[in-house]
This record gives structure tokens, C-alpha cells and sequence, in this order.
């Protein structure tokens, strides 16, 4: 029964990379570079919906619009311009957090409630050799944030109030390979969907490996999977479009040739990986994002070597742009967004 049950969800799932006639004729990718007058390094993004977009960077930069791109508000956190802001999650034009990357108490999360124009400090790193890469939420009092591994054991903060940071006790989250822990790239290295699940990838050990929680991060699993791995490889990014069909998305940092494998997909949550198609472009890949609504599961991916999709699962991709982009996410199959290098934005539609 297990198989036949298994069976039919991929047969299901594979149905929707079947493009219909109607919907390869509304497939119209393409890009469009803004400006928004900053020199520092975008590295995440959050879309609320086609209006309400932020944008997080280096310098305690962050960046916001509330009218589908037109016009952008570009501000620093108060105290912090000294601050890499690699991951961003908002809820609203007026709610949303920013997290800090870096060693010890440079990883840090900040709130604002007012749209950027306060920020409360809700928590700061007081481990010395932690590193905080990525965060997610499953709606405004439940979230986590990861951190690379310190002394064999994982660091993941868990918030049941949206307020207050706590750690998941050792003894719910797996042993660390030695070196492991994940890439701040893009802020997608964790993921969450629906209301309990969500997953988070890793590099930098012998193997990379996906972690899955389905009780809002109280409890973790952890999988292999067959993306290359290394002291400077792994997941940099993991994207799923329900609780069962996900991908994992990395490479080796730093590396200017499209070297092993960078995508696995997963039928059963993460609980087990298939080695799929690596995108056309060279080096790593940072980001990634599902396309919501469209008539396929389009998947878009970012890195170095530039912006690429596909709409059959990965078994092939087309390239939709060589420029360097770190991050990038989408509202609707017409609205999303890609950050990059030197204040790099772009406008990305997938579908007319």
C-alpha cells in the first residue's frame, strides 16, 4: 500500500510538469533591471504579494516597496550599518524581521511592526563561534533560524511567539558531521510550507544532508542527499512546493565552473533525494524559489553564473539571465524579483 501510495503522488505531481498548450503559450520569461541607488550587496528577498516587497543586504541595509516596484524606500537599522542582513521575512507593508549573519554576536534578528521605521533587537547570538545563515516562519508567532554547527551539535532558535528565541534541546536535533553547517547566500538554506513543515540544507561536511521538521522545528530528522559536498560545498538553498515535493540546491562556493552535482529532488518530504539535472550556468547556485500560481511547477534558481528555470522538475533548465544574482522570489508567475552585487535588482516574470 505504501508503494501505491507513493506511486500516486508522483504520478500526480508529475502530471503538473506537463505543460497543456494553453499554459506553454502564456510562458513568457523575462528580466528587467531596476535601480533603487545602492552600492551594497542585496542577498535576500521576501515578497508579500505583487505590491509589498523587502529587500535585505550588507551595510544594515534593508529595502521596501509597497507599490509593485515603482518607487523603493532604501534605509539602514539604526547601530547596525556595520551588519550583513542576509535573510529577510515579511508579513506585511509593516511587519517584518531582518537577520544579521556572522560570528557570535554579529548574528542577530531585529522586528519591526511599523513598516522600517523602528527595529527591537529580539535576539543576538551569545555563542562566540556560531554563525547564523538562514531563517523562515510558518505564520507571525512561529519561526526558526539555523546556525552552522559549534562543537558537533547544530544551533537552531525556535520562536512560538514571534517574540522570544529559544534553542531546540540537543536532544531533538541530529549530530553535526564534522564542519557542517550551511551557506547565508540567499536566506533560503531553511524553508518552511503549510503550517508545521519545514526543512533546512546543509554543506561543508562529507555529505550534504537536508534536516525536515513537521512540528513547527520541535523535532528534526535528517537525510543524505547526492548534492556534491566538501569544506566548501553543499546546499546553499532548499525550495518546496508542498510538504512532499521539494528540491536542494547548491554547489561549491566560490568555484567558477559548473563542478558536480547541484540539484536533488525529493517525492516524500526529504526523506529521500534523486540526483536531477545541474541548470546551464557556471558555479554554485545561491537561491531559489517557487513560482506560486503558475499553470506548472516552475522552479527559478539564482547564483554567480546568473538566473535559470525549469518547469519539468529539474530534468532540464533554460537560462534566463548570465548576470550574478544571490537571491530571488516571487509573488505570482508575473511578479518577482532578483538581488544581486552591487545593489543588482531586477524585475522577473515567468508567465504574461
Amino acid at each position: 500500500m505504501r508503494r501505491l501510495g507513493r506511486l500516486a503522488v508522483m504520478t500526480t505531481a508529475a502530471l503538473g510538469f506537463t505543460a497543456s498548450a494553453a499554459a506553454a503559450q502564456r510562458l513568457a520569461p523575462r528580466m528587467e533591471q531596476r535601480s533603487i541607488g545602492t552600492p551594497d550587496l542585496l542577498q535576500a528577498v521576501s515578497i508579500v504579494d505583487d505590491q509589498t516587497v523587502w529587500l535585505s543586504g550588507h551595510s544594515g541595509t534593508f529595502a521596501r516597496t509597497t507599490d509593485g516596484g515603482r518607487t523603493w524606500a532604501v534605509n539602514t537599522v539604526p547601530n547596525a550599518d556595520s551588519l550583513e542582513f542576509r535573510d529577510v521575512h515579511a508579513l506585511s507593508a509593516d511587519i517584518a524581521w531582518l537577520m544579521s549573519a556572522g560570528p557570535g554576536d554579529r548574528s542577530r534578528i531585529y522586528h519591526t511592526v511599523d513598516g522600517g521605521q523602528n527595529w527591537s533587537l529580539q535576539f543576538q547570538s551569545d555563542i562566540a563561534d556560531a554563525f547564523f545563515d538562514c531563517f523562515a516562519f510558518w505564520d507571525a508567532r512561529h519561526g526558526v533560524a539555523f546556525s552552522d554547527a559549534v562543537e558537533g551539535r547544530f544551533i537552531i532558535m525556535r520562536t512560538t511567539d514571534g517574540r522570544t528565541w529559544r534553542r531546540v534541546s540537543d536532544a531533538n536535533v541530529p549530530r553535526a558531521l564534522a564542519g557542517e553547517g550551511s551557506f547565508a547566500a540567499s536566506g533560503t538554506c531553511v524553508t518552511t510550507v503549510g503550517t508545521r513543515h519545514g526543512w533546512i540544507g546543509t554543506g561543508s561536511g562529507s555529505v550534504a544532508r537536508v534536516l525536515r521538521t513537521a512540528d513547527r522545528g520541535g523535532t528534526w530528522q535528517v537525510s543524505d542527499t547526492p548534492v556534491i559536498a566538501g569544506p566548501s560545498a553543499g546546499i546553499a538553498s532548499v525550495a518546496f512546493a508542498d510538504t512532499l515535493l521539494g528540491w536542494a540546491f547548491g554547489g561549491t562556493i566560490g568555484a567558477t565552473e559548473a563542478i558536480g552535482n547541484h540539484v536533488a529532488r525529493t517525492w516524500d518530504g526529504g526523506a529521500t533525494w534523486e540526483l536531477m539535472t545541474s541548470p546551464p550556468f557556471p558555479g554554485p547556485i545561491y537561491g531559489s524559489a517557487i513560482v506560486p500560481g503558475a499553470p506548472d511547477v516552475a522552479v527559478a534558481v539564482s547564483g554567480p553564473g546568473g538566473v535559470a528555470y525549469t518547469i519539468d522538475g529539474g530534468m532540464s533548465w533554460r537560462v534566463l539571465d548570465t548576470q550574478s544574482f544571490w537571491a530571488i522570489g516571487f509573488g505570482s508567475p508575473s511578479e518577482g524579483w532578483a538581488v544581486g552585487p552591487a545593489g543588482r535588482l531586477a524585475h522577473v516574470s515567468m508567465y504574461r
